[in-house]
């Protein structure tokens, strides 16, 4: 191999988007035959700063306004600002690095807020390397977990996930180093976008979201029939509906559809006749409970017992996968090895035998850190370390499958079912009280920064397969990215509980934490958990899967509100549209990546502003006017926006030409 000095970038091959026909090989941005600049103290150093800022800036954030933002795109934008302001030729291979490792931060902040908060709120304390370990041993085990999956995700599935996020910070990357035509459309959908919806959220001359509540029939439907129609108008939001494409966008969709338009009016339907609250620790009337609340008590619940069966489905699926992993793994520790036999740098991965003696060696630390630092007994050490490993492992393809179709991690829900499942187990072994809830809470934590980060990593190394990254290199550094962030993490949630507190009048939002104690405390107090409808979700994952739905998409569309879920369909119709107007294939080719282009820039402006308008907001800088905001005359100035700014994204994506 010989290092590259010509950038020569042309911008991603024809068929980085679609499946591939047989026979046909894809053929990344930097070649596997070259060695590229990727791993030098610039890539290490500004990715290690990355994860130490954006760690802060998004647990500081999360929890103070309860606004998480995902790290990648902005990360991505600032990378590409370097290595232009610095003149930097063949950058792109570095820019990658950095992007990987900094954007361990939106990862590992997930994992820690949505759960160690909790304690607080339930009044407990918690120390720092409790916060630390929990962050940093499951963002590990994410990683470990994760690896084995890459090659299936990344290149065996090549074309078959539209994977939103990884595409938008991929046009990102590729602008950034190539220029010209594409550079500049992707700069200018990006202040688009961004400009579009820091309005939004900086000065409210438009509500972000349309509900049909806006007239008296609509109205009318909401209050006595419990139906609704709500479309979130932001641009990233939309942009996102259009990588994603109109299959998956429709199935998830129709998910979102059988829970808001048939399971919700069915409840309702018998509300008169219930005259005592019905479900596991619901204290409130059917008939006095809005649509909003019925999804919240009845639909989600069932949405995330679909996600539990989709996963063990995913698993089961598979097994062949799996069990060529640990055949490898085996073959590389105790089998003979070629010395001859040499690896593209681009499909070259973390030995096996490393893989497995890190998973191993994680697996000790947890137990220790379990027995000595949570429970202080050896049987329920050992029954934590089982839950968070089989769990986490289950988990890894589900939440790996959810990034990779819509660019959304239901995290939240399947550590809610975690902390269920693990608060039943512990209880049953006479593990109750204020221990009880800790261990809980720590095993959720960890559990959900492995998820979590499963998540996100698949993302990276996605990034890292459509440009000629070598995956062993982002996998070794994400590491270091992950322990930074996790100190950082933990740093910043000890001094923001003895700042601010999570009690209180003044207190930090913390809208996951406050979820995830209100759901174990009474489970450590004996009380229920609605059992029905999670099985209810797990028989509908079994019979989607029969009949060859995608059940992981459907039952996320149980899972995330409906109005983030209807502007996905929107811009899947848009993809749709702009790329079959034509009977010129070429002309269709054109207009869909143009269009991918103006999605992306969509995203990564909106992903950017939106941190600007946090830290805005945090530093009581906020122009919102809240008595127009919340108007039925802002919620429709909104739908009309939405539909100029729709109108834009068909207009400019039908300009492409085949040339371009």
């Amino acid at each position: 191999m010989s290092e590259d000095t010509s950038t020569g970038v042309k911008g991603l091959p024809e068929n980085a988007y679609r499946e591939l026909k047989a026979g046909e090989i894809y053929q990344p941005l930097m070649s596997p035959a070259q060695i590229f600049p990727e791993v030098n103290f610039r890539s290490v150093f500004w990715g290690l700063l990355m994860a130490i800022i954006f760690s802060a800036a998004a647990a500081y954030l999360g929890l103070k306004i309860g606004q998480v933002f995902e790290a990648a795109i902005p990360i991505a934008i600032i990378a590409v600002g370097l290595s232009y302001l610095s003149k930097r030729k063949n950058a792109l291979g570095e820019n990658v690095i950095i992007q990987s490792i900094g954007a361990s931060s939106g990862v590992i902040v997930a994992g820690a807020i949505f759960t160690i908060p909790a304690l607080y709120i339930l009044g407990l304390d918690v120390q720092f390397y409790q916060v630390f370990l929990s962050s940093l041993l499951g963002g590990f085990l994410g990683i470990l977990f994760l690896i084995p999956f890459r090659k299936y995700f990344v290149q065996d599935m090549h074309g078959k996930y539209p994977f939103p996020e990884a595409t938008a910070t991929t046009e990102v990357l590729v602008s950034g180093e190539k220029g010209g035509s594409q550079a500049k459309l992707l700069l200018v959908s990006g202040l688009i976008g961004g400009i579009y919806d820091f309005i939004i959220a900086t000065f409210g001359w438009w509500n972000e979201v349309f509900t049909t509540r806006v007239i008296d029939a609509g109205n009318m439907l909401a209050d006595k029939a419990k139906l609704v129609f709500k479309i979130n108008v932001g641009s990233a939001v939309l942009g996102l509906g259009y990588i994603v494409g109109l299959k998956y966008a429709a199935i998830i969709c129709a998910g979102s559809f059988i829970g808001w338009y048939m399971i919700i009016p069915i409840i309702n339907y018998f509300a008169p006749g219930l005259t005592v609250p019905i479900g596991a620790n619901i204290t409130k009337l059917v008939g006095a409970m809005s649509a909003e609340e019925i999804f919240r008590a009845y639909v989600r619940p069932i949405g995330i017992g679909g996600i539990a069966m989709a996963g063990v489905i995913g698993i089961i699926r598979s097994s062949k996968i799996i069990k060529s992993a640990f055949g490898l793994a085996v073959k590389e520790i105790f089998g003979k090895h070629d010395a001859n036999k040499e690896v593209l740098r681009t499909q070259k991965d973390l030995p096996m035998g490393i893989i497995a003696g890190g998973i191993i060696l994680v697996a000790i630390v947890v137990f220790v850190f379990f027995l000595f630092g949570v429970v202080g007994n050896l049987t329920h050490a050992f029954i934590g370390l089982a839950i968070v490993m089989v769990i986490a492992f289950l988990f890894t393809t589900v939440a790996a499958n959810a990034i990779a179709i819509v660019g959304t991690n239901p995290v939240s829900g399947m550590t809610l079912m975690t902390l269920i499942i693990s608060s039943v187990i512990m209880v049953s072994v006479g593990l109750t009280g204020n221990v009880g809830i800790v261990a809980s809470m720590i095993i959720g934590g960890v559990v959900c920064t492995a998820l979590s980060m499963a998540g996100g990593f698949i993302t990276d190394l996605k990034i890292g397969y459509w440009l000629g990254s070598s995956p062993y290199k982002q996998e070794s550094w994400k590491f270091l990215g992950t322990v930074l962030s996790a100190a950082t993490v933990g740093g910043v949630i000890i001094i923001l509980n003895k700042t601010y507190g999570f009690r209180g009048d003044n207190a930090l939002v913390a809208p996951q934490a406050n979820a995830m104690a209100a759901v174990i405390e009474p489970m450590m107090s004996g009380k229920p958990a609605p059992w029905m409808l999670y099985g209810a979700g797990a028989f509908m994952s079994l019979i989607l899967t029969m009949i060859g739905v995608p059940a992981l998409a459907f039952a996320l569309g149980m899972f995330i509100p409906l109005e983030l879920n209807t502007p996905i369909l929107l811009g899947g119709i848009i993809a749709h549209f702009v790329s079959t107007r034509s009977k010129d294939e070429k002309i269709n080719n054109a207009r869909r990546e143009r269009g991918t282009l103006i999605a992306s820039g969509f995203i990564a402006g909106g992903a950017l502003m939106g941190v600007v308008s946090a830290v805005l907001k945090f530093g009581g800088i906020n122009f919102v006017n809240e008595a127009w905001f919340e108007s039925h005359s802002a919620e429709i100035l909104g739908l009309v926006m939405l539909a100029v700014i729709c109108a834009y994204m068909i207009w400019d994506s039908m300009r492409a030409k085949p040339e371009d």
